[in-house]
């Protein structure tokens, strides 16, 4: 009898790309762009005449020069990646040897745990509170870590949460990590960096400070281009940087050339394309905001520093876990979706409600919707 190692845990966060709701309040990005909004005809031009051959392996230079403009390093710091998972992956394989432990915050994005654990990694668990805001305890984070550490990995801004590392958090994770483990990387996922909301202005990226710190996103979330499946790592570290293009290499060989053409296109006119998105989020942040404020009574939740998503408590003296099922039960019965605590590691009561997706009248309604649900 054939046996296939479970290495990757189901979790019910695989229904968004396969099973659709009406209102879809679950995810965490922004409107999705058009490919007909980038066609103009230059872009066209360069499809039409694009060799479909492979691309370099650390990706396609001008990319990487954009990318490496706005993250205050060098293009040769940058490798592009298949989405930000791959990056996540990468550095999974690449760290991981016998004993080797990293430790992680959670809430998280699942995927980015399960590549951990899946490359045989031991995986730590960092717990974030609802009640503390989600914010850091470094103290906890140094209890957790030891020689044998060799990468922690955070998000800024976090998923679920839309919370953001401190500049005062980090140095403190950084001298944690000099005492303890000095050997070990500092992994920032910065997928959320640039998704402000309206004027604010979005924090810089940290990958810059220190040579260990390793930094990761994609064209997903604040781009609004998660099917052409790009994204980046960056690392000063020579020898880090050497492992994971061979890795890339054995793996997918190079990015696709026509995505990187269309990554090319967005990153020429981002600063045109995040400010029209920036407007949109702060209309749905504040929409979202004041719908928290009408239900404080029956939820609390959590202002993300920025993002298209944020966490949304129950209360829990109003809602036991029979009332908690029925909350989703009579949202889905209203083809209407939240993203429950229990896909990122949360507790039960609370939720991700994603406000970026939905066009306002959309989102207004979804959030009528889920009033419903709630009374």
């Amino acid at each position: 009898m054939t046996h296939v190692p479970n290495r990757f845990p189901h979790n019910d966060i695989i229904s968004l790309t396969s099973q659709p709701v009406r209102y879809d309040l679950a995810e965490s990005v922004g409107p999705d762009l058009r490919l007909g909004q980038l066609l103009s005809g230059e872009l066209s031009h360069e499809l039409e005449n694009l060799a479909l051959g492979y691309g370099p392996t650390e990706g396609h230079a001008g990319l990487r020069e954009l990318i490496a403009t706005r993250h205050g390093v060098g293009a040769d710091d940058v490798i592009t990646t298949v989405g930000g998972m791959q990056g996540l992956f990468l550095m999974a394989f690449v760290l991981t040897e016998p004993g080797a432990e990293v430790v992680i915050g959670r809430p998280v994005f699942p995927n980015a745990r399960n590549v951990l654990a899946s490359v045989g990694l031991r995986v730590i668990d960092l717990p974030l509170h609802f009640d503390d805001g989600y914010r850091l305890d470094v103290d906890r984070l140094r209890s957790l870590l030891t020689a044998r550490t060799r990468l922690v990995s955070l998000a800024s801004p976090q998923n679920p949460s839309g919370v953001a590392l401190s500049d005062a958090e980090l140095r403190e994770v950084l001298a944690a990590m000099d005492e303890i483990c000095p050997e070990a990387f500092l992994l920032v996922d910065e997928t959320y960096r640039e998704a402000v909301h309206g004027e604010a202005e979005p924090r810089p990226s940290v990958v810059a400070q220190d040579r260990r710190i390793v930094s990761c996103a994609s064209f997903s979330k604040c781009h609004g281009a998660p099917g052409i499946r790009t994204g980046w790592v960056i690392t000063r570290d020579a020898a880090l940087r050497a492992q994971l293009l061979l890795a890339k290499f054995n793996m997918t060989i190079s990015n696709s050339v026509v995505d990187e053409a269309i990554a090319l296109r967005i990153m020429r006119n981002l600063d045109v394309i995040l400010e029209e998105r920036r407007r949109h989020l702060a209309a749905a942040l504040a929409r979202t905001a004041a719908f928290a404020t009408a239900h404080g009574q029956l939820i609390e939740w959590i202002r993300p520093d920025a993002g298209a998503l944020c966490c949304v408590r129950l209360r829990p003296q109003v809602f036991d876990d029979a009332a908690v099922a029925r909350f989703h039960r009579e949202l889905a019965a209203r083809d209407t979706r939240v993203a429950p605590g229990s896909w990122f590691g949360d507790e039960v009561r609370v939720f991700r409600l994603g406000f970026g997706l939905l066009a306002l009248p959309e989102l207004d309604e979804a959030l009528q919707r889920v009033s419903q649900a709630l009374t």
